[in-house]
């Protein structure tokens, strides 16, 4: 991975943002290509359903496994499909041509690039069934993970609480596991062309080493509740990389771009504005995570501050006397979650936020504006770009 993220100052607010320089539609209403994006859309969706009615990816003489499958297909069911986009968006960049006379403006979906958009997918599935048993989660998209579906199931059966939790998080890791083993089939059969199979699959595999590394390093600075110095921004950021913007916007952009035939060093510069993009969505998803509606955002608003989870908002209370008081307050169980909030919003700790994460997004901006891609790609990411500072999910 190349390119750096330090250096992330402040320069427009999320409002200005939002009224932008750049003239952008949201990203339900993408310019030009929609068409395109919802035959993709639709293929990849037909590929996951593929594979999981695949004879060879049953295992029929288990009576568990089939509960466990089914389960496994529910995950994948309501996600943004954001990589399979970036894929889809950056394979297109590179082979995208104006259409002939008469020919459909909406092209037939590649079926290499429509499998590697569903391992993407699948990916993104796979380690978020991890997250959730290494942050203790038992709500995903505003219904029970994995994990919780089958602690039910061992309470249902007599189990004490603490044997169902076993339960529920032993299923889990199975789950992602078979997930994350999908995920790695799909990428390393996406096309029979030697060269770009393997580069596509390299960039595979290295996302899932440094999602592995990001959720480790996401899991020791959070010891810092225990009297460790509290991790600086600069260390969240680079956590944040690792564990989620690599694997959902790097690695996307740059595989889609190879699997095309791009030049390594166009595929490289894509995929840098897919890491400041990506950590810009981080630090917005740590704001939501704090500051969002639960019945919008379907996850606890009270999660992170509870678990004593470094973000860039608990970084900045840090720094501030009064709240880094009611934090440690609040991690040696003296005071409520709600007493954080205040004390982080009293401190400015969310204006900082958005205010880093736009300036991340106006980063990707500029190094998107430097690349020769079409039109059409070319507005699809501002899109995006937009996207990452307006969303509240």
């Amino acid at each position: 991975m190349t390119g750096d993220l330090r250096s992330c100052g402040p320069q427009r607010t999320l409002t200005d943002a939002a009224a932008g320089q750049h003239g952008v539609t949201p990203p339900q209403m993408l310019p030009g290509d929609d068409a395109g994006w919802d035959r993709f859309r639709d293929a990849v969706h037909r590929e996951l359903d593929e594979f999981f009615a695949a004879p060879g990816n049953r295992v029929p003489a288990s009576p568990g496994f089939p509960v466990l499958w089914e389960r496994i297909r529910e995950q994948l069911a309501g996600g943004k499909l954001i990589r399979p986009r970036l894929t889809y968006i950056a394979w297109r960049s590179f082979t995208a041509a104006t259409p002939a006379a008469g020919e459909a403006a909406a092209p037939v979906p590649d079926a290499q690039c429509v499998r590697l958009a569903a391992s993407f997918e699948m990916l993104h599935a796979a380690l978020l069934v991890h997250d959730d048993v290494v942050d203790r989660d038992w709500r995903r998209r505003g219904r029970p993970t994995v994990g919780e579906l089958f602690r039910r199931d061992a309470l249902a059966a007599g189990a004490p609480e603490h044997e169902a939790e076993h339960a529920g998080e032993s299923a889990a890791i199975l789950a992602g596991d078979l997930l994350l083993a999908g995920a790695l089939r799909l990428a390393t059969t996406c096309t029979s062309h030697p060269e770009r199979s393997r580069a596509v699959a390299d960039v595979v595999f290295e996302a899932v080493a440094a999602s592995a590394a990001g959720e480790l390093d996401d899991l020791l600075l959070s010891l810092h509740r225990f009297g460790a110095e509290h991790p600086a921004v600069q260390d969240i950021l680079d956590m944040e990389r690792l564990k989620t913007a690599t694997y959902s916007f790097e690695a996307p952009l740059r595989a889609g771009s190879l699997l095309a035939g791009a030049p390594a060093e166009l595929a490289e510069r894509l995929a840098h504005a897919g890491a400041l993009l990506g950590v810009g969505y981080q630090v917005v998803d740590d704001v939501l995570g704090t500051f969002g509606d639960p019945e919008v955002t379907g996850k606890s608003a009270d999660a992170d501050l509870r678990s004593g989870k470094a973000t860039v908002l608990t970084a900045h209370g840090m720094q501030v006397p009064d709240a880094r008081r009611v934090l440690e307050e609040l991690a040696a169980g003296d005071t409520t979650v709600a007493a954080a909030r205040r004390a982080l919003t009293t401190c400015g700790a969310k204006e900082a936020a958005v205010e880093l994460a736009t300036d991340l997004v106006n980063r990707a901006r500029t190094t998107l504006d430097e690349l020769p891609l079409p039109a059409t790609q070319r507005a699809q990411l501002d899109a995006l770009c937009h996207h990452v500072l307006n969303r509240n999910s």
